[in-house]
């Protein structure tokens, strides 16, 4: 176990004295605590909405950001009415040496590493050395890079929220005493410290009239928590969107050079540090320096507006009190818990036992927070579906069964969709709301989707969709930031306008333009829409139509497209790039007519790598994908993708994508495991991935 004997001394270089305005008495507080608010408890101040005259669901479907060209003046402003300040002893600015440390390159949603890494109690892959300022080094970096960024500027005003994961409330600690130490001016938190990914991207673009210009989100989605398990800060930029390639790559950069970190400490520097109670009322400000001010915010009020924008609650509200309709809700001790709550039970008067593990917790119950067949599999038996997704022998009765169930990750962004005994895979989900976008008002008031998009790995059962509707799709590369940028074309780019958009992934991510990040719960009321749309002319007393009716009639209309996928999880790294090399050796730029046919008369026909040209910005994105290109004896086509995926901590978790499409409605009820089965032993057979990796069999399939 070795320290860098720098960062061991951390000898502080002691700036201009600053010290905090007018108090000099301590405000005693206990210990940092992990419960999640109470909404309006606490003695908390109230806020207030400003609607500028909207009411209910607004009258735009349009965002806005300051000094943002083609801004939308009629975007809602949300601000807290009543501030209360709480006295601190006086600080002053530090500079602390330290030096670079290696590894810290975001991946596609941030920077994650094991958490005892990010608290200096663990080596680094990369060098096995320990080192004591880890969130310091690498905020420092990113602080720098976003005032690169902006001209030279510092600044103003940053968000910092987490999902509740353990070290979220000590990290939201530290990271405000590096931002006061560089002097940004107002730091956000919301009440708890824990604010879902979709919240903070709406606060980003609502709140103030859309004054923050980033913010700082701690979360590693929808990877376990606790000790000895993942952590992560991921940055989104001034719309609110996940930072660029361009940022990130320069955060790393920068990463590389850094000679010291800004923080501040109280005015004795005998190591104490200022400290925030989190769970304040909201409104409450801590004046950290004279320049530089925390303040508790509403974690709600900026989401709920921007859901508001989309969709008819008042309808909503009515279709939930139908004989018949039943949600459940699994937060899986997730941020998006609470927000699931504010909206299903307080706003739409769900009963609360809609909901099920929608408190957060630092360890999400000793669950592995990622919803999908696998994972959230208490919900999957609640909805009366096995393991593969396809219907329990068991159930008897599916009117005892809910209609609508749904889970979202540690974060809130991602979501799982089922009906009664129906599981519906995410790129079903994706095509069957954009061919039912006339039941969501945000669609329906601008006559449709503008733009539509899904990353390369999902199924083109959105492209076949689209081109029937005419609408614009594209295929991008795994990652929310590319969907970012389609959405932002005229807001950020002054082109074309793809808005209203809707965009989504393979791996249960869906969302639209109200705000520039995946959204688990936006996902769940498009699709109560879509439910209370299809049973707008069935009397009262009759059965309800369900999801399972709805699926069905869409894959008689454009076909089904089995699709499911394979997870290696954490694969030695050597391991798994030597089952990539072999595919890109062998059949990208090998002569695939070469391999022989097996017994399945599975040929494989082609192999290419997967590109991108962004055609809003003009970047090239490379190796995003290496796709196997096959044919059924029967001529129909089929293809599986493989990827190292960049959403892990530790080795490499190879994905494997498998897609057939089956036009005849009699061998649609299959299940999709089932009927990918041969497609799948064909390719992990050719890519030998039991020799080369030592797995039998994937940890996930789903």
């Amino acid at each position: 176990m070795k320290f860098h004997p720098i960062i061991v001394s951390s000898l502080a270089i002691l700036l201009s004295p600053t010290k905090c305005t007018t108090t000099t008495e301590a405000f005693h507080l206990g210990p940092i605590s992990r419960a999640f608010l109470s909404r309006g408890g606490g003695g908390g101040s109230s806020s207030s909405i400003s609607n500028s005259g909207r009411s209910g669901r607004g009258n735009s479907a349009s965002d806005s950001h300051n000094g943002a060209a083609g801004t939308d003046s009629s975007c809602t402003s949300i601000s807290t009415s009543t501030t209360l300040t709480a006295t601190m002893t006086p600080s002053i600015l530090k500079e602390v040496p330290t030096v670079p440390i290696p590894g810290m390159k975001p991946g596609t949603s941030g920077l994650r590493k094991k958490v005892e890494v990010w608290q200096g109690l663990k080596e680094v892959e990369e060098g096995g050395v320990m080192y004591e300022h880890y969130v310091e080094n690498f905020i420092q970096s990113l602080i720098d890079t976003a005032k690169a960024s902006n001209g030279g500027k510092m600044l103003d005003t940053i968000i910092v929220a987490g999902d509740g994961r353990y070290f979220n409330n000590e990290a939201i600690q530290t990271i405000c005493h590096v931002l006061a130490g560089n002097g940004v001016s107002n730091i956000w938190v919301p009440k708890g410290g824990i604010m879902s990914t979709p919240a903070v991207s709406a606060a980003i673009r609502r709140r103030d009239g859309g004054a923050a210009q980033g913010g700082i989100v701690l979360t590693a989605s929808h990877n376990p928590g606790g000790p000895g398990e993942d952590f992560g800060i991921k940055y989104n930029e001034a719309f609110g969107q996940p930072a660029g390639e361009e940022f990130t790559d320069a955060l790393y950069q920068r990463s590389l050079e850094i000679q010291s970190f800004k923080t501040i400490t109280s005015e004795e520097d005998n190591g104490t540090l200022p400290y925030m109670d989190l769970d304040a009322s909201i409104g409450t400000e801590y004046k950290l320096t004279d320049t530089s001010t925390v303040t508790i915010i509403d974690p709600f009020d900026s989401y709920l507006d921007a859901l508001k924008s989309c969709f008819d609650f008042e309808k909503l509200k009515e279709f939930g009190k139908r004989d018949g309709f039943k949600i459940l809700y699994d937060g899986m001790h997730g941020a998006g818990g609470p927000f699931a709550r504010r909206v299903l039970v307080e706003e739409l008067d769900l009963p609360e036992s809609s909901l099920m593990r929608c408190n957060p917790l630092p360890d999400f119950g000793k669950c592995h927070p990622d919803p999908n067949l696998t994972y959230a599999d208490s919900l999957v038996k609640k909805m009366g579906l096995q393991s593969d997704g396809s219907s329990s022998p068991s159930i008897s009765d599916i009117s005892t069964l809910p209609a609508l169930g749904a889970a979202n990750d540690g974060d809130g962004d991602r979501n799982l969709i089922a009906g009664a005994q129906c599981f519906v895979t995410p790129s079903d989900s994706l095509a069957i709301i954009c061919d039912n976008w006339e039941a969501i008002p945000h669609f329906a008031e601008a006559g449709g989707p503008k733009g539509v998009a899904r990353s390369m790995p999902s199924s083109a059962a959105l492209d076949v969709v689209a081109k029937a509707r005419g609408i614009p799709c594209f295929s991008t590369p795994t990652g929310w930031k590319f969907f970012g940028n389609l959405m932002g074309s005229k807001e950020m780019f002054g082109k074309e306008d793809y808005t209203p958009f809707l965009c989504g992934e393979e791996s249960f991510g869906t969302g639209s333009d109200h705000i520039r990040e995946k959204d688990g719960l936006w996902a769940v009321l498009a699709w109560m829409s879509i439910l209370m749309n299809a049973n707008e002319n069935v009397e009262i007393g009759e059965p309800l139509i369900g999801v399972k009716d709805i699926v069905t009639k869409h894959w008689e209309k454009y076909g089904r497209h089995f699709y499911c996928r394979y997870d290696y999880e954490a694969v030695e790294s050597d391991a798994a790039n030597k089952v990539m090399d072999l595919i890109r050796e062998s059949f990208v730029n090998g002569n695939s007519s070469e391999v022989p046919v097996d017994k399945s008369g599975i040929k494989l026909t082609n192999g290419v790598e997967f590109g991108y040209t962004d055609p809003v910005d003009g970047s090239e994105t490379s190796n995003q994908g290496l796709i196997l290109n096959f044919q059924y004896p029967s001529g129909d086509t089929a293809r599986v993708i493989f990827r190292l995926s960049g959403t892990g901590s530790a080795g490499a978790t190879i994905r494997m994508y498998l897609e057939r499409f089956e036009k005849d409605s009699s061998k649609h009820n299959e299940a999709a495991p089932v009927a990918l089965k041969k497609l799948a032993d064909r390719a992990l057979a050719l890519v030998k991935m039991a020799e080369l990796t030592g797995r039998d069999s994937p940890t996930v399939i789903t």
